[in-house]
């Protein structure tokens, strides 16, 4: 690997070794990944985190490193916690029309329940008794025919 240093062994002015930690997370045709990482954590802290993770969670980590020092540069002051907090708020904001929405599905089924039930109450009124129309049909409470 001398031939080909990874990003922060170039950055760095130094040797790449063949087990170098930063070569399969900064390569070497990125190099203002591993500078924008390096600016805001230093390529020891880099080192020290990457070494202390479990080789499958390294590369998350290098690239939860990358958007985090992006984030930082682009916004030095809150970093990523303005999107987290920009994140939270539509959340938020979703949670409360869902609740809005669903009272409303409440109110209006609730409302059309009533009418329902004043619509078949009203029907009920204007129908006749049972025993009024078997009389004033048929003359008796029995129908003619069995």
């Amino acid at each position: 690997m001398a031939c080909t240093r990874c990003a922060a062994c170039k950055y760095l002015r130094r040797k790449c070794p063949s087990d170098c930690i930063f070569s399969p997370y900064f390569p070497a045709n990125n190099p203002q990944r591993f500078a924008s990482v390096h600016r805001i954590y230093g390529a020891s802290n880099i080192g020290k985190m990457l070494q202390q993770l479990h080789v499958h969670l390294r590369a998350e980590a290098a690239d939860t490193l990358h958007y985090e020092a992006q984030c930082r540069i682009q916004d030095p002051v809150y970093g990523c916690v303005r999107i987290i907090t920009q994140l939270h708020q539509q959340i938020h904001n979703a949670q409360s029309q869902l609740a809005k929405t669903q009272a409303e599905i409440v109110f209006f089924t609730a409302q059309a329940h009533e009418e329902l039930q004043e619509a078949a109450s009203t029907f009920n009124t204007l129908l006749p008794q049972q025993s009024d129309f078997g009389q004033s049909f048929y003359g008796s409470s029995t129908p003619p025919f069995y």
